[in-house]
C-alpha cells in the first residue's frame, strides 16, 4: 500500500480557510526539496524556526507568493523518524495547495492517508496500538475521550501488553528450556507453579477486559433513546439536554412522529440522543411507522430515559413504556415537578436499582442529576482515572479475548498433568494474540485497513 523510501507531502492542517495552514514533508529528500520552495539559500537549522518565502521557480521569473515559516526535524527524532520538514503559510487553500503542486513537481508524492503515522510505525517511533490512538486523538469529540486516547498514545495500554508478554515470554522460555533436557532431568520451572504463573498472566488480563466495555463507550460513544407515552415532555427534556431547540414542542400530543438525534457532551461521553415518537395505539399510518421506529431505536440504544409527567395521573400507557424497557439500561425522568404532583416514586415498583430524578424541563431543575444517573447507567460510577491502561478499542478487545481463552486452556492443561508440548502450544497462541495487538506481527491487510481510516497529513 505505501512506499516508505520516498519524499512525501501534504496538508496537514484541516480543509478550509484558517490563520495558518502546515504543509508536511517526510522523507529522504525533505530538507533539500523544501531548500527549492524557500528563499532561503543556507541549509535549514535542526529544529530552527525559519522565516522565508515560498518562490516558484517554474515560470519565465522567480515568484514569491507567500511568507513561511520552515522547520526541520531531522531523522530519527522526528515524528515519522524519517527526515521531516513542516511550512506554516497563511491558512489558504490555493496558497497551501500551490505549495504541494511545487513540492511535487520537485519529486515528492502526496501523501496516502495515515501515512505519515504508517512511517513512524515502521520506523518504530509508535507500536500499532499508539498509531491507532492518534487517529482516536484527532477524531475525539469530548475532553473524555481525548484524555483516553493521549494516555494510550503515551504507551498505558502498551506498557501492559509489554508487561504482560515478558512474564509470559519468561515462563514459555523455561518450558522450552526443559524440553531441550528431557534426558538430564532437569526443570527450570516447576511443574506444580506453572498453572500458577499462567492463573496470575490470565488475571492480569482479565483485568484488563473488565474495564473494555466502558472504555469502549467511551472510545466509540453511544445512543440513549428518549421514550414516553405522548405529551409527557420528551421534546422539552430533549431540547433541555442538546441546550438547543432541535425538536418542535407543541401543546398537541403526538408532535413528534419521527425521530430526532443530536450528539451531546455527558460529562466526558459523546451521546447521541434520540427523541421520538410517543408510544400509544394509534390509527394514524405515519404516527403508528413513527412508533415503531422508537421501538427499534431503544431495541439498539445503550440505555434509555423514560419520561414520565408528575403532573398528571399515571396511565395505562406510561406502565406500557415501564414494561416495555424492563430490560433495557434506564433512567426514569419525572418531569413538570414545577407543577403540582399527582403521584410518588414508590407507585413505579422500580425497585432500588433503577434511578427516578425529578426533573423540570421548564425551569432546568433536575436536569443535572439527570445527567449524573444517566452517566452512572452507562459507564458505572467513579472516575477514569489517568495513567491507567483502558481498553476501548474492539480490535484490542477481541486479541485479549483471544488471549485469554488460549492461556485458560493452558491452565487447565497445566493442572491436568499435561506434558510441556501441550501447555507450550497454548501458551504460544497467547502470545501470538499480545504480539499481534501492539504490531509484532499483525496481518498486512488489518494494518492497511487501520492506517486507511487516517485523515490525509496525518
Amino acid at each position: 500500500m505505501f512506499a516508505p523510501d520516498d519524499t512525501i507531502v501534504a496538508v496537514a492542517t484541516p480543509s478550509g480557510r484558517g490563520g495558518l495552514g502546515v504543509v508536511r514533508l517526510s522523507g529522504p529528500h525533505a530538507a533539500s526539496l523544501a531548500r527549492h520552495l524557500l528563499d532561503h539559500s543556507a541549509p535549514l537549522l535542526a529544529r530552527h524556526a525559519t522565516v522565508s518565502r515560498i518562490v516558484d521557480a517554474g515560470g519565465p521569473s522567480v515568484e514569491a507568493f507567500d511568507r513561511v515559516v520552515a522547520t526541520f526535524f531531522p531523522r530519527p527524532g522526528s515524528y515519522t523518524g524519517d527526515d521531516v520538514v513542516e511550512i506554516s503559510a497563511h491558512g489558504s487553500p490555493v496558497l497551501l495547495e500551490r505549495i504541494v503542486a511545487l513540492a511535487c513537481a520537485r519529486g515528492a508524492r502526496l501523501a496516502e492517508p495515515g501515512e505519515f503515522t504508517f512511517r513512524a510505525y515502521l520506523n518504530g517511533r509508535l507500536d500499532l496500538v499508539q498509531a491507532e490512538a492518534v487517529a482516536d486523538l484527532v477524531d475525539a469529540v469530548t475532553p473524555l475521550q481525548a484524555r483516553i486516547a493521549f494516555d494510550q498514545l503515551e504507551g498505558t495500554v502498551t506498557g501492559a501488553i509489554g508487561a504482560l508478554d515478558t512474564d509470559l515470554f519468561d515462563l514459555v522460555a523455561r518450558l522450552e528450556a526443559s524440553l531441550d533436557f528431557p534426558d538430564e532431568g532437569y526443570h527450570f520451572v516447576e511443574p506444580g507453579t506453572v498453572a500458577q504463573g499462567i492463573a496470575a498472566i490470565r488475571g492480569r488480563v482479565g483485568a484488563l477486559l473488565a474495564g473494555a466495555s466502558r472504555g469502549r463507550l467511551i472510545r466509540e460513544g453511544c445512543q440513549v433513546v428518549m421514550l414516553g407515552k405522548p405529551n409527557v415532555g420528551k421534546s422539552s427534556v430533549f431540547n433541555a439536554l442538546v441546550g438547543a431547540s432541535r425538536a418542535i414542542v407543541t401543546p398537541m400530543a403526538g408532535t413528534t412522529r419521527d425521530l430526532v438525534s443530536d450528539v451531546v457532551d455527558l460529562e466526558g461521553l459523546a451521546v447521541r440522543l434520540v427523541d421520538s415518537a410517543g408510544i400509544r395505539a394509534t390509527s394514524d399510518t405515519v404516527e403508528a411507522e413513527g412508533v415503531d421506529r422508537a421501538r427499534q431505536a431503544v431495541s439498539v440504544a445503550s440505555a434509555v430515559i423514560v419520561v414520565l409527567d408528575r403532573s398528571w395521573p399515571l396511565e395505562e400507557e406510561d406502565h406500557q413504556v415501564l414494561q416495555e424497557t424492563t430490560s433495557s439500561p434506564r433512567v426514569v425522568a419525572m418531569n413538570k415537578m414545577d407543577q403540582p404532583s399527582r403521584w410518588a416514586r414508590e407507585v413505579l415498583s422500580l425497585g432500588g436499582d433503577v434511578a427516578a430524578v425529578g426533573i423540570s424541563a421548564m425551569t432546568g431543575e433536575g436536569l443535572d442529576a439527570l445527567r449524573g444517573a444517566l452517566r452512572t447507567v452507562l459507564v458505572g460510577g467513579g472516575d477514569v482515572y489517568r495513567d491507567t491502561p483502558t481498553v476501548a478499542n474492539q480490535r484490542h478487545i477481541g486479541l485479549l479475548e483471544r488471549a485469554g481463552a488460549s492461556l485458560g486452556h493452558a491452565e487447565r492443561a497445566a493442572r491436568n498433568g499435561a506434558t510441556e508440548e501441550f501447555v507450550l502450544a497454548d501458551l504460544q497462541r497467547a502470545r501470538m494474540a499480545l504480539e499481534e495487538l501492539t504490531g509484532k506481527r499483525t496481518p498486512d491487510d488489518v494494518v492497511n485497513h487501520i492506517f486507511e481510516r487516517f485523515c490525509i497529513g496525518k
